[in-house]
Parts: C-alpha cells; sequence; structure tokens
C-alpha cells in the first residue's frame, strides 16, 4: 500500500505544477482580476489528481451570495479538497501567513487571516465583511483546529461573530459541510489508518506529507447540507412536557445567535459525517 517511488513521483509533479501555477495566480491577485477567485480551484484539482484524491459529493451547494461555508478539519488536505469544489477563500489563524511556502499559497488564495485575541476582533469583522461585500464566498473551520479524524471537535461560536453582520442589507446565508475520509485503495480506513491523513497535535508536517504521499488512492466524500439563515434564527419556548417544540416570533441576537448556530452548524456536519462513514461499510 506505500510505495516511496509513488511519493517520489508525486512530490516532483505537485512541485512542477504548483511552480506553473503561481505565477499566473500572481497575476490575476497582482491585477485584481475575476479569476482570481476562481482559478484556486483549477489548481486544488490538478493537485487532487497528482497526490490521488478521488472526490465524491453529496448535496449542492447553496445558490446565492454572500455565504459562509463551515466545515469539519482533520488535515491540511481539507484546504485542497475544499478548494477543488468551492470558489472561496479561507478564513485561517493568523500564523498560518508567515509559514514558509504554504503561507504564500495562502495569501494568494486571498486567505482572511485573523488573530484570536479578542482586541482584533472588530477590526477582523470589518476585513471580512469588506471581502463579503466584494462577492467572495469565505469558507471557515470552526472547530479553531484540526482533530484526528475520528471525531468532530466543538464548533466555537465566537468564529461566527461574522455571521451576525449583513452584507449590502441581505443577512449572510451559512452553509454547513462535512468532510470525511473514507477509503484507502478502496478499502475504508480504520482509526489504525486514520492518523496517516489527519494532521493534528504536535505531528512534523514535512514527515506526515511524505508519509501521505506513499499512500495509494484516497476516497473523500464532500456533504453540502441544508443552508442556514442568521434571520431565521428564533428563540424556542416550551411545549408539551416541558419539550422545546414550538417556536415563539422573538429573533436570537448577540451571543444567544452564534451558539444556536454554531450548535445547529455542528449537528449537521456531524450528522453528515457520520451519514458518510456508515455508507462507506464502516460502523457508525
Amino acid at each position: 500500500m506505500r510505495s516511496h517511488l509513488r511519493a517520489g513521483v508525486r512530490l516532483s509533479l505537485y512541485t512542477i505544477w504548483t511552480a506553473l501555477m503561481l505565477p499566473v495566480q500572481m497575476v490575476l491577485v497582482g491585477l485584481r482580476l475575476p479569476a482570481a477567485s476562481s482559478f484556486p480551484r483549477f489548481y486544488h484539482r490538478g493537485v487532487c489528481r497528482i497526490i490521488g484524491i478521488e472526490l465524491k459529493v453529496r448535496g449542492d451547494q447553496a445558490p446565492g451570495k454572500p455565504m459562509l461555508f463551515v466545515a469539519n478539519h482533520a488535515s491540511y488536505l481539507d484546504i485542497t479538497v475544499l478548494g477543488a469544489l468551492i470558489r472561496g477563500s479561507f478564513v485561517a489563524k493568523a500564523e498560518i501567513a508567515d509559514w514558509p511556502f504554504f503561507g504564500l499559497l495562502a495569501k494568494l488564495q486571498r486567505t482572511v487571516f485573523i488573530e484570536r485575541r479578542s482586541a482584533h476582533a472588530a477590526k477582523q469583522r470589518d476585513a471580512i465583511t469588506q471581502r463579503l461585500e466584494a462577492g467572495d464566498d469565505l469558507i471557515l473551520f470552526p472547530e479553531g483546529t484540526s482533530s484526528d479524524g475520528n471525531r468532530i471537535l466543538p464548533f466555537k461560536s465566537a468564529l461566527f461573530s461574522v455571521a451576525e453582520r449583513e452584507v449590502d442589507g441581505r443577512p449572510l446565508t451559512v452553509q454547513p459541510v462535512s468532510v470525511a475520509y473514507l477509503k484507502l485503495d478502496g478499502l475504508p480506513i480504520g482509526r489504525e489508518w486514520r492518523p496517516n491523513i489527519a494532521w493534528y497535535g504536535d505531528m512534523n508536517m514535512i514527515a506526515h506529507a511524505w508519509n501521505l504521499f506513499t499512500l495509494g488512492k484516497l476516497t473523500v466524500e464532500i456533504g453540502f447540507h441544508a443552508p442556514l439563515d442568521m434571520a431565521a434564527l428564533t428563540l424556542p419556548g416550551a411545549g408539551d412536557e416541558g419539550l422545546m417544540t414550538t417556536v415563539t416570533s422573538v429573533p436570537l441576537t448577540g451571543g444567544a445567535r452564534r451558539k444556536a448556530l454554531a450548535e445547529l452548524s455542528q449537528a449537521a456536519v456531524e450528522a453528515g459525517f457520520a451519514e458518510s462513514l456508515f455508507a462507506s461499510g464502516r460502523r457508525r
């Protein structure tokens, strides 16, 4: 299943492909051409072919703009997988901008870099709002870090603060997206193999990437789930036997809205993730 020769070929092709595509995107970004937002999708699709990633899609991307896609996060491969399907820019932690090579790639995809410190929150919301008003869709990983790929970490409600802003008088639409790494050479991936794909904790990125390149064909399923409208979030009321079965006309605001949106998004992603694993032949 592993092949260092395969890894060498893939690394060479990846290097050549990236070296050819980088100058093109630099020109597109530098001249602020519309293609700067769509060209990365072409690039990522090429990367998927080079490293042997098969993409399977369930559901449809919600129409209209502005759009915020929120997805679970297990690996740096998530960038290529989602980038190959979604015409949008990622929201990432500020330190990634200073990473060698990958920081450059992130900047060329017009990534929005955010500081985790609350002192910068207002400035960051304004920057994100400007991108949304310009017609850019954004991709956010609400877990705040990558997981081991076996479960979904809690979504941080603070990261949904951008969803509170209206863009051109319209509420932002949020679409949950689940990413599940299902098969390796046609066989279901179990817990013992998942660390070969998921990148988390203190793993060395270079060693991990080389090991990943030695593996065979990887099947990934991406689920696009029902979109959530910020304007439609309301306060649930008490129903029969104290169950929350009815809805009042009082809309949620502030922290309550962010928390509700985070919980609804996480529930949709968890359900989609579990469904993908179950359908692939693994036990739920």
